[in-house]
């Protein structure tokens, strides 16, 4: 499989040097990456390239940053969430955030953004845990965070009634620019109890975490509230 793979990549290369085209892998990578709205891993870029492996492809995204890093450009190639994403470099946050402002710091409700960042800091977490920190009901607000694939249940708890645990998901590393939970804010050594706030980096398809509707995302809630009963 591997030498039909690599004998067609040899063909595609051949077919450009007949016909005066110069196309290097790095610049396939950059082309890819550009193209691509989620973050793609060096296996994938590998594939879609046809030779070589993610070690080689890690190589080509180095070479890439040392380009644009002498270019002076405003993207870097980043590893987020396992995969290779370019994304505009934190200096330019300012003009951008207005750009995508009503598509990024308006998506999700305080109350949302509360829920989430107690959910990341300290999960696997009970939905009774939550509700202990924010002091209000949060069944609503967990199911949100589900139908829009921020978090999810990772399990059940050894304890009476087996209620469920929630986690967050490899969608939440995307949108906040994480590459794992080990680079989320570090909480105050002086405020143990406070949990940071969580601010979105500005994407296109951010769209995705529109709060629309949120008074009706309880509905789904009822089996777990049975369940956690």
């Amino acid at each position: 499989m591997s030498e039909t793979v690599e004998n067609v990549a040899d063909q595609e290369v051949q077919d450009q040097q007949d016909s005066g085209e110069q196309v290097s892998p790095e610049a396939i990578v950059e082309a890819v990456l550009m193209s691509s709205d989620d973050s793609l891993s060096g296996s994938k870029l590998a594939q879609i390239l046809g030779v070589g492996t993610a070690n080689d492809v890690k190589k080509h995204v180095e070479a890439l940053n040392e380009r644009y890093e002498r270019e002076g450009a405003s993207f870097r190639i980043e590893l987020i969430a396992k995969g290779y994403q370019i994304m505009t470099q934190p200096m330019y946050d300012r003009w951008i955030g207005k750009l995508f402002k009503a598509r990024s710091d308006s998506r999700l409700s305080p109350a949302l953004l509360e829920t989430l960042a107690i959910v990341a800091y300290k999960q696997p977490v009970l939905r009774a845990e939550v509700e202990a920190v924010r002091g209000v009901a949060c069944g609503e607000m967990l199911s949100r965070l589900r139908d829009v694939n921020l978090a999810r249940i990772v399990g059940r708890a050894e304890e009476i009634g087996r209620p469920l645990l929630y986690g967050t998901t490899t969608r939440f590393l995307e949108i906040f620019g994480l590459s794992s939970l080990k680079d989320l804010p570090k909480i105050d050594d002086d405020k143990a109890d406070s949990i940071p706030a969580l601010k979105a980096v500005p994407t296109e398809d951010s769209s995705d975490t529109s709060d629309d509707g949120e008074a009706d995302a309880g509905d789904d809630d009822s089996d777990e509230s049975q369940d956690e009963s």
